[in-house]
């Protein structure tokens, strides 16, 4: 038997360990590990129950396949939940746990890209056993996917091509998805920043305190303007990443303990939480900001201050959401965002496109495209729950 063949089957794991298989994808840049094969079963009525399960019971796999030496600080990773309560009630048609460095986020829009196209190309049905009943739209040359992601069912437009009697997914033409209920939380907070606390550039501005934003698109951000933290020039990349990962993460500190901004909202409370800081450049702020000829750059910092490579799916749900709320988007504009990618390459590769899809919801279109496929195994008790150096 081939050494290959032997690692993939499982047979070079440690006892009681078994052969992790993925799809590897990325969207704009931000990795996407779909975990197709060797996952334990979840328990659970409910998806944030199985999220809870997964959390409590099933953390060493996250670990392993998210950190080093697999993975590495900025993976991120989603695991296809075949059977939750919506599947159940026929309100989605698969469901979905999405993990990272630090645990399992509530929603992910690159993820959704992703996961969109291979759930639409994928034939196995014990990863997706609903995939006949995915239909394709002859005359849009498109199938729908209703995906059950923590946070609600997230519908996912997915562009295909016929060939003979199959149907796959088409990487030239951009997937959207609509988001669950986006809203501004709060607006103009004010965030007294300790003297202790605060970071070289503010000083240089002479501020104690910093002015933000919060909006739900799927999951609670910050957005704050590069100037509001004493930065110019992030576009430019005239900015380090560090200098920012210590702004972000003092004002994610900050905000995050700050309960009362994310309750209220009609949220389940697994939901009530900061996951993630956006720092905006200033045309951010100005009316009209529907010209596609001019991106917004955002840089992400979530969950335990991972950066995205894209401009963030879900946090261009929550920008949206909070752009209408200020009168600074109207119906029917669509605004392109890019990330620090995709802005070097002059928005040609990368960046999203955010608009309004009725009520409180949001249009998010990007594409996402396969880079392998993989089949992980645990020789040894080192490297079993993986690290972070």
């Amino acid at each position: 038997m081939d050494l290959h063949t032997k690692i993939s089957s499982g047979e070079y794991s440690l006892e009681g360990t078994t052969a992790i298989k993925t799809v590897e994808m990325h969207t704009g840049g931000e990795p996407t590990r779909i975990v197709v094969q060797g996952y334990p079963p979840l328990h659970g009525d409910t998806l944030l129950e199985k999220r809870a399960y997964a959390r409590e019971h099933l953390d060493h796999i996250r670990q392993c396949l998210m950190q080093e030496p697999r993975g590495h600080r900025d993976m991120y990773g989603a695991i296809i939940v075949p059977e939750t309560e919506k599947t159940r009630s026929g309100e989605a048609d698969v469901g979905v746990l999405f993990c990272h460095n630090e645990g399992y986020s509530t929603m992910c829009g690159h993820a959704s890209i992703a996961l969109g196209r291979f759930l639409v190309d994928t034939e196995d049905r014990a990863v997706f056993p609903r995939r006949k009943q995915v239909l394709f739209d002859e005359e849009r040359r498109e199938s729908k996917i209703r995906l059950h992601a923590p946070c609600g069912v997230v519908d996912v437009s997915v562009p295909c091509v016929r060939e003979g009697d199959k149907v796959r997914s088409d990487p030239e033409r951009e997937v959207q998805f609509v988001s669950v209920r986006s809203f501004a939380a709060a607006t103009d907070v004010v965030v007294e920043v300790p003297d202790g606390l605060r970071w070289p550039e503010l000083r240089v501005a002479g501020k104690s305190a910093v002015r933000v934003d919060v909006a739900y698109g799927g999951a609670f951000y910050v957005i704050v303007q590069e100037k509001e933290l004493g930065f110019e020039r992030v576009r430019e990349g005239q900015v380090g990443m560090k200098r920012l990962d210590e702004a972000t993460a003092v004002i994610k500190e900050l905000v995050g303990s700050q309960q009362e901004l994310f309750r209220g909202h009609g949220l389940a409370e697994d939901l009530e939480y900061l996951y993630g800081v956006i720092v905006v450049d200033d045309g951010e702020g100005r009316a009209g900001l529907g010209g596609l000829a001019e991106g917004r750059l955002g840089v992400c910092f979530f969950a335990d201050q991972e950066v995205d490579r894209s401009p963030t799916g879900s946090g261009v749900s929550a920008r949206v959401a909070l752009a209408r709320a200020k009168g600074l988007l109207g119906e029917g504009e669509r605004v392109r965002f890019d990330s620090l990618l995709s802005a070097r390459r002059g928005g040609e590769a990368g960046a999203f496109v955010g608009s309004g899809a009725g009520a409180e919801r949001v249009r998010v279109e990007g594409r996402a495209f396969y880079t392998g496929a993989c089949a992980f195994s645990v020789e040894d008790e080192f490297s079993r729950a993986g690290f972070v150096l």
